[in-house]
């Protein structure tokens, strides 16, 4: 009788063929056929390029084989042509980690020292996430950048699709999208009944479905997100996402003290040194400004 399958076991079965389907023939140096049905690399194709029998590959593939070689491992990577992030998420999807063995926590609490720490960085915006991305602390600046949005007990994946579907459009969105559930999918561990209930809760929407079902792994990086600060438009904020102690990760907002988004910054800063002591019509407004809408900050992540 065959084990049951677990959670990881699923998702890894998942991620092979969502790999496999989405390699061209000619991306790895096979001739196209014009005749061919399946989209992608065929299965003894990459048995083959792996260097192992097509009967174990697709035990692999349909989540029969519970223990997996490194060596293996690393032929399937490099059968499938993953780049480091993909091999490091694959390594993790198949082999023993802390997450099958640590106790779960149903609440992951932020130490009162990087509490005390980011209150005192009244000049830098930071927010304090998990591997959820649901948000744990925020401090003052980060939520004066998008009020409402960017609390505590809040989620970046579902403040993004929480986005109108008119104002899905832009390339901008769809890109900071799917690095957003590509984060989600390289970070959260598949047995953690938070992340089941959160996929289950995005996947009707249509985005979010098809993001989720193309298995693209990516941790958190860096970047440029737009965010329209109130009084002063719209601005390009450069962000940096760090590891934190307990598995978590912090999301800092870095800019140059000249430059657009500095300027924005120091405008935001003013407004909450003094709130009525302020003048709006003092404050340079973007270009953009008249585009400003409810939708919120990308600048969240």
């Amino acid at each position: 009788m065959l084990e049951p399958m677990t959670a990881k076991q699923v998702v890894l079965a998942e991620y092979l063929r969502a790999r496999r389907s989405a390699l061209k023939p000619e991306d790895v140096g096979l001739p196209p056929d014009p005749q061919r049905r399946v989209q992608g690399l065929r299965r003894e194709e990459v048995a083959e390029r792996a260097g192992i029998s097509l009967e174990y590959y697709v035990r692999i593939e349909q989540g029969q084989n519970h223990r997996i070689s490194e060596q293996v491992l690393d032929a399937l990577a490099r059968a499938l042509d993953l780049d480091e992030s993909g091999r490091s998420y694959l390594y993790r999807l198949a082999l023993p980690s802390p997450f099958d063995t640590r106790p779960v926590r149903p609440d992951h609490e932020v130490s009162e020292l990087l509490r005390s720490m980011l209150d005192q960085w009244a000049g830098t915006a930071a927010v304090i996430f998990d591997r959820n991305q649901d948000l744990l602390f925020v401090n003052t600046l980060a939520a004066a950048l998008s009020p409402g949005y960017v609390v505590p007990g809040n989620n970046y994946v579902e403040m993004m699709f929480g986005t109108p579907a008119e104002n899905r459009s832009n390339e901008r969105w769809r890109d900071t999208a799917s690095d957003t559930v590509a984060a989600l999918r390289f970070h959260a561990d598949p047995d953690d009944p938070r992340l089941q209930q959160l996929v289950a809760k995005l996947t009707p929407d249509p985005d979010f479905a098809a993001m989720w079902a193309a298995h693209e792994a990516r941790p958190f990086s860096s970047g440029l997100a737009p965010n329209f600060v109130e009084g002063y438009g719209w601005v390009e904020l450069p962000f940096q996402v760090l590891d934190v102690p307990d598995g978590l990760f912090m999301n800092v907002i870095v800019c140059e003290p000249d430059s657009p988004a500095g300027f924005a910054i120091e405008h935001l800063l003013a407004r909450l040194r003094a709130p009525d002591e302020f003048d709006e019509s003092d404050a340079p407004q973007s270009e953009a400004s008249a585009e400003a809408g409810a939708e919120p900050s990308a600048a969240a992540r």
